[in-house]
């Protein structure tokens, strides 16, 4: 099995959809009365959720009229929540083909199929034309992908000169045994995590500029604390569980021994294309 296989596998639920459905009913919701930020808690996908990507976004500068590529979506979260934000085209593309087909009946539940197109593809394979796009994020996803030179060469193949590319990715900070299973992968096998400073290199070997990078290591911290909190008596209908099912508990305590023992930290990093390209 490639690579590339076992990593849709990891992430493929199997009857994502009508968990979703089951988890609306509990919220007295329907597929007719569901909102962009109902789904919120379950299409965000990253530390942080929703918060984490309006901090993300603030920095990025998009308006209206951009075309933004949203590069590992998921089940579309992000790229739902900057159509619903700005008003404009996202185009997201994921490798787990359930993620894409789910992600597309929800963006028609919520109305957001003329501003959200969704793909079932590859990041080191982008079947998108030379400079497509305005900008482009990507959340939570390079800890999945070996190649990342590839990854940011293709990403800067389809962003048009000037554009924004915004990461924030769980990134090695330290050398150490990372305690598995975690959300992207199961044991170090399929996990492919990169320092900082190895992403900066390949921005820079891709022709990206960086302008700025920030650990969120406390804001992670802050946030797993707060989510523990509200889930002490009992999760929310819809949420993170909803995606992983019986292994959320374990995954998420592992990350959190993780980030304490300083291995891992989520980090931003805020890269543009020149414009003289």
């Amino acid at each position: 099995m490639s690579i590339e296989n076992k990593i849709s596998a990891h992430y493929t639920h199997g009857d994502l959809l009508a968990a979703i459905e089951s988890a609306l009913f509990e919220m007295s919701k329907t597929v007719d009365t569901v909102t962009e930020k109902d789904l919120g808690p379950v299409g965000e996908f990253h530390i942080g959720g929703r918060i984490a990507t309006d901090n993300l976004l603030d920095q990025l500068a998009f308006t209206e009229q951009d075309h933004i590529l949203d590069i590992g979506c998921g089940i579309g979260g992000t790229a739902r929540h900057i159509a619903s934000r700005l008003n404009n085209k996202v185009t997201g593309i994921d490798l787990t083909d359930e993620y894409i087909l789910v992600g597309k009946a929800l963006t028609d539940w919520v109305g957001l199929g003329n501003h959200v197109q969704l793909h079932h593809g590859s990041a080191l394979d982008l079947p998108f034309e030379d400079y497509m796009f305005d900008g482009a994020v990507m959340l939570h996803v390079g800890m999945n992908i070996e190649d990342k030179a590839t990854l940011f060469k293709e990403a800067y193949r389809v962003l048009k000169p000037g554009a924004n590319f915004g990461i924030y990715d769980v990134m090695q900070i330290s050398h150490g045994e990372l305690f598995y299973p975690i959300p992207w992968a199961e044991n170090s096998s399929n996990s492919y995590l990169a320092s900082p400073q190895q992403y900066l290199t390949l921005l820079k070997q891709a022709n990206f500029i960086t302008c700025q990078e920030t650990m969120r290591r406390y804001f992670a911290l802050d946030f797993f604390n707060t989510m523990q909190e509200r889930t002490q008596e009992g999760p929310p209908p819809l949420g993170l569980h909803t995606l992983m099912q019986d292994t959320v508990e374990i995954k998420i305590q592992n990350m959190i021994k993780n980030i304490k023992a300083g291995f891992i930290s989520p980090f931003e990093i805020i890269s543009h294309k020149p414009l003289n390209t």
